[in-house]
């Protein structure tokens, strides 16, 4: 009788954190939009050819400043119309990628999306009650962003890696604008 009472609290047990750990898996890579798509979105349908940004020797020092190690990367694709630039980045946010979308235009972000989310926690930053504290976020000459970022509980790395690559954004912006 006790043994099975054990087995039957075992397999409880195993199934419960077999149908978690396949739940979380399942959670952790969302696409909430195609990078082509916000691409062809931020133009009105229009899209140039893409240009490329060669990450050379005298931008790594900056790209090291903002994001705290090196891009891992040789080039960086990006859009490029009237001023506006486009651009699909990606950053760790605690162990997977995060990849967003920015449009920026004069300097400021016109708007920030969250593309893919591949991490289990950290996915509120997706939300536009987040997202829309980096409309018209500019930086100063540190690059640092000029306007503080409200947090989220439970997401502090997700909010890092969206401050660290809208700093990015905009350096990037001008350096291929100026």
């Amino acid at each position: 009788m006790y043994i099975k009472n054990i087995r039957l609290i075992l397999t409880k047990v195993v199934l419960f954190i077999v149908i978690n750990t396949g739940f979380s898996v399942a959670l952790a890579e969302q696409t909430y939009q195609k990078p082509a798509d916000f691409v062809k979105e931020s133009f009105s349908l229009n899209p140039p050819k893409s240009k490329v940004l060669w990450i050379t020797k005298s931008l790594k020092p900056s790209i090291y400043e903002i994001l705290g190690h090196d891009l891992g990367a040789l080039r960086i694709r990006y859009w490029t119309k009237d001023g506006q630039t486009v651009w699909v980045l990606n950053e760790i946010g605690k162990q997977h990628p995060i990849t967003v979308g920015f449009v920026v235009k004069e300097n400021k972000i016109q708007r920030l999306k969250v593309l893919i989310f591949r991490e289990s926690r950290g996915w509120e930053v997706r939300h536009p009650f987040f997202t829309n504290q980096f409309k018209q976020m500019t930086t100063n000459t540190e690059n640092e962003l000029e306007k503080n970022i409200d947090g989220i509980s439970g997401a502090t790395l997700s909010v890092i890696a969206l401050k660290k690559l809208s700093r990015l954004a905009l350096y990037f912006h001008k350096h291929v604008t100026k």
